[in-house]
Order: structure tokens, then C-alpha cells, then sequence
């Protein structure tokens, strides 16, 4: 099997770690008898020939070694190795050079597929399925080997990897793609197991929707149901909680369940109702996997769409009283991420919350204290029943660093919380490094709870200004504003003077407005700030001068400047300020409608203008209207879940709604 290994010059080859002398030692390993051996040296050759989906330049010359490898069936684990072939010849990143001479060593030796697709390996036969499209170069022969391993195949964890061949060949030979097609409408109905028709089906939907049964969805869940009958995987109960043990708690314990389900979603794309029935579906399931698997189906379509979610989520809180750690905390990490949204799930939270005080707070090995997801998804809804568990946590001595901003979501009805973070935001360490850190979260509490009493505690913070204020210099803006929301401006007068000639002059020439209305202190002020070089100045200036309105008429050549140039995301808040100021709709909606269009991420302020702005934002009724329409969230990417996108986005649909009730 690794004849010729010591003829090839190793140390001459590099892969992803320096050089490939220890190449050798992970092929010959590959043959061992020892299971942690064999393992071990394929991570290794993972992680040096295909490490993050590049390919490095030893690859080509392991390539016949592990064909010779996969070859022989007294070898254990060969699915593995012959994954790893399909992974060094695909399409793979790293130097054109190492991955192109990869492909061909693979495509040279691909006949050797052909017997290992029929091999008596299961894990064999599904790795060397996709190869057969992939690698050989006879589309009508490679479409004539399908048809007979999909007859011949009657191992459930095959057939869905057939499936895939079947839709990639369909992709990539458009002219034979109808015999393709064919087996996969074939495949899709009985006497085919649950878990292939399912996979058929998923490939039907992306490739072939005309072929899709009427009833596609009902048809789904059902053979979902059959496939959980069939085969459940063993259930994890709980124990000691460690991370490693949380984040396998957060993977699909039903990987192909996932691919099946997931594929299926992605073929129904913006057909929202469908995916909600079908989640609906998978979430009632008696399997307590298949609902895991539904879960996490589910944040996908919370992120990426907009729809009625009130059934989908009020079975999301079904899932918080199961003794099924896996599925729970799915459940609550989905739903801390949908703010507002959970409130169908709110009493479901409150029951969690209540029963179990463990939950409250997780502190990770080496780490502070964070809030628990359970109360912190049900004070993210509003709740105020999330009060009291908070308040305990405040009166403890680890209180969590972020508490305070997940008590912000809950308004004035956080007001019973006020004593303690005034009591926390006085013992802040003016001297420390940490001083914005610990104050930030404390300060965003008491200004949504609108605390007029923590006026004290806010002026400590200011002391030493404008000179000596260190790491507290970071949260002095939120300081400042946190003063003039709670009409406290006024009281610290001389000390909002004395920051008007540091970074913070905007914000305190805004504070400073707010007490008498009078302009010719503080225009000077922002006029200067809006002319400077730092972009952080300028948009805070630009703000405040929005807030001053006709007053900051001497501001109108500056902002017109500004909103005709620039960086998208500068313009808008110049465009709605000159609009503040000069009241003309005509200079500022062509800026409106321009970065709409070119910067999704521009529609939340925009939208916040043109509610300010009633009949004179009728130019731009055709873009509201086509976004309220508009299935897809305006900031979904893909990616990590999580993030204030959910929310933002809410909020964008509710101000459009106010601007066409403007109009």
C-alpha cells in the first residue's frame, strides 16, 4: 500500500504547518490496527493537506498513496480516506498551482472510484457517490453507475448521498439532467424509506420544483415522523456542565436529519407560510431530535425572513420544559435572539425562569458571570416578571457585567431596579481601567428606566473633567445624554461648558440646547464640529445641529455639503438634518432614495426621517411600500446567528408602517 512512499522527496514538499516530513509517518498510521492511531494520523493529514479548505503542495504526491490506501478493504475507516480524496481534489482554495496538480492527481486515479462506490463499506460507498460526478469525465457512463448503485442500494445512510450525486450530476450536465431528475422523482416515492424520500424531495424542491408533489409539505412532516419512528438516536440526559459539553449540546445529534430538513427549507425560500407549516410540523414531532433539528431550522428562518411567527415560537417555549438539556437550550438560545418576537414564549420563559434559579446565570471555566439565556430572552421581551430574578442578581456580590443592558429592554418597568444601579454606578472605580466597561451597561439601565434620582452618581462620573476623566472619557457622550434625557442638563451647566472644547463638544452643546433653547452658544460649537476632519465629530455634530432645527439655519451650507458627498452612511444623517433645518423635502429625497437603494443598512434612519416628514415623504411611498411587501429581512446575511438584526429590522417594518399612516 505504501510502496514508494520513501522514494518521494518529503522534506522538499510543504503543507499547511512547514514542512511534509511527517506525511509518511500519517500514511503509514492510516493501515494501523489501533483505532487512536489511525485517527490521530487522519486529523493530521486534515489538517496539513486540507486545512481550512486549502490545498497545499504535498496533496498531489499523497494522492495514489491513499487511493492505494482506500483500496484495500482490510484497511478500517477507508470513508474516511476517501473523503479525504474528494476534499484534495475539489474545488479548493490555497496556491492555483498545489490545488490544480491536486484535481488532476485525483481525476488520474478516479476509475478507482467506480468499484469503491459499490464496496461493502457503507462509509465507503456514500463518500465515493459524489466522487463518481465529481472526478470521472464519461457524464453518460457516471449516469449509467447511479442508476445501478441507487437499484442496488438499500442502506438508508447511502441512498441520501446518492441523492446528492444525483442533483450535483443534475447541475453540472444540464443536457442529461432529465434522466437524473427522473431517478430522483423515483427515489422521492414509495417503496423508498422515509429518509430517502425526504432527501429526494429536498433535491426535487431545488432543482426541479415541477416535479414536487402537490401536498410537498404535509408529505414532508409525514415522512419525518416515519423516519424518527424508524431509527431514534438515544436520548442525552444531563450532567456536569461543562463547555465542551454545551457546545455538543448545541450541534444536531441527527446531522443527516439536519441536511434533509435544512435542504428542504432552502429549496422553499421565500415561500414563508410553507416553511412555517413545515417547522410547525417538525416542532410537534414526538422525537425529541427531530424537534432539536427544528429549532435550529428555526433561527434560520427568524434571521433571513419576515412572517407571522407567533405558532412557530409559541412551540419554541413548548420546548423549555423538557428534561432534554440538548433541545432546552436550543430553544432558549434561539429565542434570547428574537426580542420582542418571543412573547408568545414569554409565559414558557417565566416558567423556566421561576423553577430553575441554576439557569439564571452561566459562568464559563476561567470567565465572569453572564445571564442565564432563559431570563435574559424573557427580559428582552419586555416582560416585567423577568423584575425580581434581576433584582436578586443586583442585591448578589457577581452580579452579571451585562445585566443592565438586557434590564434597558424592560422600560420604566425596570423602575424597581433603580436603587440598586445607582448603588452599582457609585461604586464604579473612577481610576480604573475598567471604569467604561462596568458603567456602560449600568448607564443604558437607568436612562431607559428614565431614573432622575441617579443624577449623583451620573455628575461622579463627569468629575475631573475635561482633563482627568481616563477610561471614563469612553462612556462621557452616553453620560452626557443620560443627563439630558432625564432634564438634568441644567443642574450641570458649568461642567457641559467645560467639555465644549474636547471630543465631546457635540454632545454637550446638544445637552446644553436642551436646557434654554438658546443657540448662540452652542452653534458656534457644532458648526465647528461639523467641519472637522474626524468622522466621529462630524456625526455627532451633524445630530445636534438636526435637533436645533430652524435655529441652525447658519448650519444649511455646511449640510448640504455633506449630504451631496461622502460615504453613504455620512449623507444620511447630514440629509435628515438639513431636512430638520430647512424643512425642503427636494434636496434631501433624492439622498434618501439613492442609499436605500445601495445600503440596506441606511433604511433604519431613513425610515426614522421620513416618519418626521408626513405628506412631503410621498416621492418615496414606492419605497416603503415595496419593503413592507418584501419577504426577505433587510439586514439578513449569512453567517453567525445573533445580533440586533431580528430586532432592527422589526423596527424598520414599524416605521413604515407610521410613515405611510404619515402620508
Amino acid at each position: 500500500m505504501c510502496t514508494g512512499i520513501d522514494e518521494v522527496d518529503w522534506a522538499s514538499l510543504r503543507h499547511a504547518h512547514g514542512s511534509a516530513e511527517d506525511v509518511p509517518g500519517w500514511l503509514r498510521a492510516l493501515a494501523s490496527p489501533d483505532t487512536v492511531e489511525r485517527a490521530t494520523a487522519l486529523d493530521g493529514l486534515y489538517d496539513a493537506l486540507h486545512h481550512e479548505g486549502r490545498v497545499y503542495e504535498a496533496a498531489p504526491a499523497c494522492v495514489p498513496f491513499l487511493f492505494a490506501l482506500a483500496a484495500r478493504e482490510e484497511v478500517p475507516d477507508r470513508g474516511g480516506i476517501v473523503e479525504l480524496l474528494v476534499g484534495i481534489g475539489g474545488e479548493g482554495g490555497g496556491s492555483a498551482g498545489a490545488a490544480d496538480a491536486a484535481r488532476k492527481a485525483v481525476c488520474a486515479g478516479a476509475e478507482a472510484f467506480v468499484p469503491l462506490a459499490g464496496d461493502p463499506d457503507p462509509a465507503v460507498r456514500r463518500a465515493a457517490a459524489g466522487a463518481l460526478v465529481r472526478f470521472l469525465d464519461d457524464p453518460a457512463r457516471v449516469l449509467g453507475l447511479l442508476r445501478r448503485r441507487l437499484a442496488a442500494e438499500r442502506d438508508d445512510h447511502v441512498l441520501p448521498a446518492l441523492t446528492e450525486a444525483l442533483a450535483l450530476f443534475a447541475h453540472r450536465h444540464p443536457v442529461l439532467a432529465d434522466g437524473a431528475l427522473d431517478l430522483l422523482a423515483e427515489q422521492s416515492a414509495p417503496p423508498y424509506a422515509p429518509g430517502p424520500r425526504l432527501a429526494a424531495l429536498g433535491q426535487l424542491a431545488l432543482h426541479s420544483p415541477v416535479r414536487l408533489p402537490a401536498d410537498l409539505v404535509p408529505t414532508a412532516v409525514r415522512l419525518l415522523h416515519e423516519r424518527s419512528a424508524e431509527h431514534r438516536p438515544a436520548a442525552e440526559g444531563s450532567g456536569t456542565d461543562t463547555l465542551v459539553r454545551r457546545i455538543r449540546r448545541l450541534r444536531p445529534s441527527d446531522e443527516q436529519g439536519a441536511v434533509l430538513l435544512r435542504t428542504l427549507h432552502s429549496a422553499l425560500g421565500d415561500r414563508v407560510d410553507d416553511r412555517i407549516a413545515l417547522l410547525t410540523g417538525q416542532l410537534t414531532s414526538p422525537d425529541p431530535v427531530d424537534r432539536c433539528n427544528a429549532v435550529w431550522m428555526s433561527a434560520g428562518l427568524f434571521r433571513g425572513w419576515r412572517g407571522d411567527f407567533g405558532a412557530p415560537v409559541r412551540l419554541l417555549g413548548a420546548q423549555l420544559s423538557t428534561d432534554q438539556d440538548r433541545l432546552r437550550d436550543a430553544a432558549v438560545s434561539v429565542l434570547a435572539e428574537l426580542y420582542a418576537l418571543a412573547a408568545p414564549a414569554a409565559d414558557d420563559l417565566y416558567a423556566l425562569v421561576s423553577t430553575r434559579p441554576d439557569l439564571w446565570t452561566h459562568r464559563w471555566e476561567r470567565g465572569s458571570p453572564t445571564l442565564g439565556g432563559p431570563l435574559k430572552a424573557l427580559a428582552r421581551t419586555g416582560d416585567r416578571r423577568a423584575v425580581p430574578a434581576l433584582a436578586q442578581l443586583l442585591a448578589g456580590p457577581a452580579a452579571p457585567l451585562a445585566l443592565g443592558r438586557e434590564a434597558a429592554h424592560l422600560g420604566r418597568a425596570a423602575a424597581p431596579l433603580a436603587p440598586a444601579l445607582r448603588i452599582r454606578l457609585g461604586r464604579v472605580p473612577l481610576a480604573s481601567p475598567a471604569a467604561a466597561r462596568l458603567a456602560a451597561p449600568l448607564l443604558t439601565a437607568i436612562r431607559a428606566i428614565g431614573d432622575k434620582e441617579a443624577v449623583p452618581e451620573l455628575v461622579r462620573l463627569l468629575s475631573g473633567a475635561p482633563d482627568n476623566l481616563g477610561a471614563r472619557d469612553a462612556v462621557a457622550d452616553q453620560v452626557i445624554e443620560t443627563l439630558a434625557e432625564l432634564g438634568a442638563a441644567g443642574q450641570t451647566a458649568p461642567l457641559l461648558r467645560r467639555l465644549l472644547h474636547t471630543r465631546h463638544a457635540a454632545t454637550a452643546a446638544g445637552a446644553l440646547w436642551s436646557v434654554d433653547g438658546d443657540a448662540t452658544a452652542v452653534l458656534p460649537v457644532l458648526l465647528r464640529e461639523s467641519a472637522r476632519d474626524d468622522p466621529g465629530a462630524r456625526r455627532a455634530a451633524v445630530r445636534q445641529l438636526g435637533r436645533l432645527g430652524r435655529a441652525a439655519r447658519a448650519a444649511l451650507p455646511g449640510l448640504r455639503r455633506l449630504a451631496g458627498s461622502g460615504p453613504v452612511r455620512e449623507r444620511i444623517p447630514a440629509a435628515c438634518a438639513l431636512w430638520r433645518v430647512a424643512g425642503d423635502p427636494e434636496p434631501v429625497l433624492p439622498v434618501l432614495r439613492s442609499a436605500w437603494t445601495a445600503d440596506p443598512r441606511t433604511r433604519g434612519p431613513i425610515a426614522r426621517c421620513l416618519t418626521t416628514m408626513g405628506p412631503a415623504a410621498a416621492p418615496l411611498r414606492d419605497l416603503i411600500t415595496a419593503e413592507l411587501t418584501h419577504p426577505r429581512r433587510h439586514t439578513a446575511t449569512e453567517g453567525v446567528y445573533g445580533g440586533r438584526d431580528i430586532p432592527d429590522d422589526e423596527e424598520l417594518l414599524r416605521r413604515c408602517r407610521q410613515v405611510l399612516a404619515g402620508l
